[in-house]
């Protein structure tokens, strides 16, 4: 009976494991280390305890000691338990042991002896855990376990037991971030960052790839740094997991004081032997992509790759429809556009860990990324001149527009840690480069005529080329030591530099083709910053209640230079001139202060208060106005200063039973200085025609204010639900003299939906709408290849427009096959009920505007998978019998990695 009882677990175990989707594996067998009624089943062997053994008296390393792991089995000859010694190894000179092959589930005593001392005997374990709503990335991460120095003394008392444990949910409330484990999401594969973040809680994103968090555009972060890539370049099936952090605390940069950090948590394990995954898709379009990633480690050296290439035709139509009264006579405009963009990108990331022993290790990696994309957009602009005598003239323009642009980024970065034998502390530096460049070209006809069909009257052609670069550095240390169990100090210091190089040529071509420079339109420029910081944090905790002090002091200063012609035209000196211009921030100090309390019943409250800062990004400071696109000039203000932000944030958790998770979060943050887009008029230079120019200002300040709602639910065995709502209201005081929107209520509501179903079948559905709401604070972030010239731009608001609602619904279907579910194939349809669209709608005292656009509306694609591996820490060694090598083949093979 007992025997059945065990069975049924451990069939029940398996069927869970396998419904977690992580990188398939097989592991090495135990040899004879079998689970009670497990049916022949090896308990995989893959745990490794290490550490080392010192004298209590002068902390040097100990030779010649003897270190054993015992593990008490049942004998069947005698019908008793009894000591078997499993694994066991003698020190060398410096006291360092490794004990290796062990298996993970079980009891074991670690018994130390050397001649002089008494003999150490400690009760340790590997806690690794599976289940429903187990992150199993992190479980197998577990088996890898350091016991610090181990003292031995002539008078030795027996230690208390211990057991190493670290267990993370699915979703989970830390002391500054939620974080949200994305290798369950199907339907992102194949895809970028951005379809991961359709996904993710609290995330918003619009049909150009344009994301906000809670109605502001984040700050992207990859694994813990500022990046030059773009979501768009990073392949989702890269990445790991999401960490969503509303309001940083003063570890983090300072910047980005309007909204909080998104930071992409790349795949990378070390895990002895080798596993990886490769594959490929196709879309609609027959526009395919293939890629795959790997991870080897053995002995002292980790070593891991990952390649995608992926290619892209993405199709957006659109509406615009204009009111101008800037000057008599007033205009209406109304324009149909067509903008077909292929390309391809190709993304390729090494990487070496090498552990100089068990408590140092360094680490180098590299990021390569390239990519070509050439929208082509036709337009049909009908334009209504409303004379003053009450007449109507009319004009038809068909404009042709094709770009053909390529980015490079690379990436590099130089890491060391070193882990002090006080379990947690921890000391580590590091470096990183990366460095993106574009080139562009951007051809524009426009055929104009009296009416569609009718006469040609005359062809304006012009083109644009352009190129850049952009450069970021930085440097960090960062030292975590914790005092006692329940106390820690953190601190670190850090340097960021960035460069950014740009070329604009503009000219016209002549009736002959030949083209004619406009040094008015044209420009030069250069841009550098310098941010320079340290923080300190202090944590600690009083039965159930903790807290977090920090303190994060910044000083900064940037540079610019610009070097174009320019004239005076008839109504006076253009604002474009020949300059530098610079500024210097004095030390800001950013505070911020984290508070919990735990009750029973898995309850938990948490307040956190931060200050922040924005500084205006480069684009917003330069003067130069961009005349690329005739019907949205742009252009800087050099005079822009930076604004501060002060967040306020109260949050409840409640865990109930199954792993079902509610998450409340009420939050308010309040800028002096808001950076705001705006409307102004200005004079063509080479027209002499009044234009509108979109640029920034100062707002005095604004607010924005919410609820967030964040629930996830094990309904059944087989259905899973996220699901997320976010209420909020925001206003801009922007002064008498701009218009402003005024304060609006809005909400933003998203579902996620997992299905298990029969035959190996997985259905995700997943939906999200959003109401009519103000621009979000900064428009967009640069994240989108459609994104304009910007490399991640400072945030700023919109005083002058707001989105009509919009959503749409995805759904995904998996299909799981071969050994171990090692293969799959995944279809995804996204909008499959065609209504997510852009619908925005902006004015100024110059004119009213509505853009209406929609983008690959049923888009459909097929992704194959394959996973594959073997977790074996003698994998580049002979294998002596032919057991061995089944066992490493069939051992575990119920759980999946």
């Amino acid at each position: 009976m007992q025997a059945k009882f065990y069975l049924n677990r451990i069939v029940l175990l398996a069927l869970i494991a396998l419904s977690v989707q992580i990188s398939y594996a097989q592991f090495p067998g135990a040899g004879g280390n079998r689970r009670p009624g497990g049916a022949g089943r090896s308990v995989p062997s893959i745990g490794h305890f290490y550490g080392k053994i010192v004298d209590a008296k002068t902390n040097k390393g100990l030779d010649g000691v003897s270190v054993q792991l015992i593990q008490s089995k049942f004998d069947t000859l005698t019908k008793k338990r009894k000591d078997t010694v499993i694994s066991g190894m003698i020190t060398q000179s410096k006291g360092n042991f490794s004990l290796e092959n062990l298996p993970i589930f079980g009891n074991f005593r670690l018994k130390i002896t050397a001649i002089g001392y008494k003999i150490y005997d400690e009760k340790v374990a590997f806690d690794v855990k599976f289940g429903q709503g187990v992150d199993m990335q992190q479980q197998l991460n577990n088996v890898d376990k350091d016991l610090g120095n181990i003292k031995l003394q002539a008078d030795a008392q027996m230690l208390a037991d211990v057991t190493v444990t670290a267990s993370k949910p699915l979703m989970q409330l830390g002391i500054d971030r939620k974080v949200y484990n994305v290798e369950k999401d199907i339907s992102a594969q194949g895809g970028s960052a951005i379809d991961i973040m359709k996904n993710v809680p609290s995330v918003a994103v619009d049909i150009d790839g344009n994301v906000t968090l809670r109605n502001s555009p984040p700050t992207i972060f990859v694994d813990g740094r500022p990046t030059t890539l773009t979501l768009d370049q990073i392949p989702a099936d890269a990445i790991q997991s999401i960490e969503i952090i509303t309001n940083p605390g003063a570890k983090y940069d300072a910047s980005g004081g309007t909204s909080g950090i998104l930071n992409i948590v790349m795949k990378k394990n070390r895990r002895a032997g080798y596993n990886g995954n490769v594959r490929a898709g196709v879309d609609q379009r027959g526009k395919v992509n293939a890629g795959g990633d790997i991870n080897v480690k053995q002995g002292k050296v980790n070593i891991f790759a990952n390649g995608n290439f992926n290619q892209r035709k993405s199709i957006t139509t659109g509406t615009t429809d204009r009111y101008t009264f800037l000057e008599q006579p007033f205009t209406l405009l109304r324009e149909y556009d067509r903008n077909i963009n292929e390309g391809y990108f190709a993304f390729g990331r090494l990487g070496l860990d090498y552990f100089l022993d068990n408590r140092n290790t360094i680490s180098v990696s590299g990021t390569i990324v390239h990519g070509q994309f050439m929208p082509s957009v036709n337009s049909d602009l009908y334009v209504d001149t409303l004379l003053q005598n009450g007449d109507t003239t009319h004009s038809y323009t068909n404009r042709v527009s094709n770009t053909n642009a390529h980015f490079d980024n690379r990436g590099g970065m130089l890491s060391y840690k070193h882990n002090f034998p006080k379990s947690g502390e921890e000391w580590t530096a590091d470096a990183n480069y990366s460095k993106g460049s574009n080139t562009n070209t951007n051809d524009v006809s426009s055929y104009i005529y009296d009416v569609k069909g009718g006469n040609l009257n005359s062809i304006y052609k012009q083109q644009q080329t352009g190129s850049g670069t952009n450069k970021y550095i930085t440097a960090q240390t960062d030292f975590t030591n914790p005092i006692s169990e329940k106390s820690k100090i953190e601190a670190g210091a850090r340097l960021a530099i960035r460069n950014v190089n740009s070329v604009n040529n503009f000219g016209i071509l002549d009736k002959d083709g030949n083209l004619i420079p406009e040094p008015l339109l044209s420009s030069s420029y250069s841009y550098h910053d310098r941010v320079y910081a340290g923080y300190m944090t202090y944590s600690n905790a009083i039965k159930n209640f903790g807290y977090q002090l920090g303190l994060r002091a910044e000083s900064s200063n940037y540079q610019g230079s610009s070097n174009y012609t320019t004239k005076d035209s008839p109504t006076g000196p253009l604002i474009d001139t020949i300059g530098t211009f610079s500024n210097s921030y004095p030390i800001s100090l950013f505070p911020s202060v984290f508070l919990t309390q735990k009750f029973d019943n898995q309850q938990e409250l948490q307040l956190n208060y931060t200050r922040r800062i924005d500084r205006p990004s480069f684009f917003q400071l330069f003067p130069y106005t961009d005349y690329s696109d005739s019907l949205n000039l742009s252009r800087g203000n050099p005079d822009l200063k930076p604004q501060f932000t002060n967040s306020f944030e109260l949050s409840y958790e409640k865990t109930y039973n199954g792993n079902n998770t509610f998450l409340a979060s009420v939050y308010y943050k309040y800028t002096t200085d808001l950076i705001t887009r705006y409307q102004v008029q200005a004079r063509n230079p080479i027209t002499d025609s009044l234009v509108i120019i979109n640029t920034f200002i100062n707002a005095n300040s604004s607010f924005v204010g919410g609820l967030e709602l964040i629930g996830r639910n094990s309904l059944t065995k087989w259905w899973d639900l996220t699901s997320n709502l976010n209420i909020y209201t925001s206003k801009i005081n922007a002064g008498d003299s701009v218009q402003t929107v005024g304060q609006t209520y809005s909400w933003f509501a998203k579902v996620n939906n997992s299905f298990k179903l029969p035959k190996n079948f997985t259905i995700q559905l997943s939906g999200d709408y959003t109401s009519k709401s103000v621009l979000p604070p900064g428009g967009t972030a640069g994240n989108s290849s459609t994104g304009g010239r910007g490399f991640g731009q400072t945030v700023s608001g919109n005083s002058q427009g707001y989105s009509n609602p919009t959503g749409g619904v995805d759904i995904a279907i998996k299909y799981e096959f071969l050994k171990n579910k090692a293969a799959s194939l995944t279809l995804s349809v996204s909008d499959i009920f065609r209504t997510r669209v852009s619908d925005v709608y902006t004015e100024s005292n110059y004119f009213t505007q509505e853009v209406y656009r929609r983008r690959d509306p049923q888009f459909f694609r097929l992704q194959f998978n394959y996973r594959f591996g073997k977790f074996d820490v003698a994998l580049f060694k002979r294998k002596n019998t032919k057991g061995d090598s089944e066992n490493i083949q069939n051992g575990m093979q119920g759980i999946q990695q």
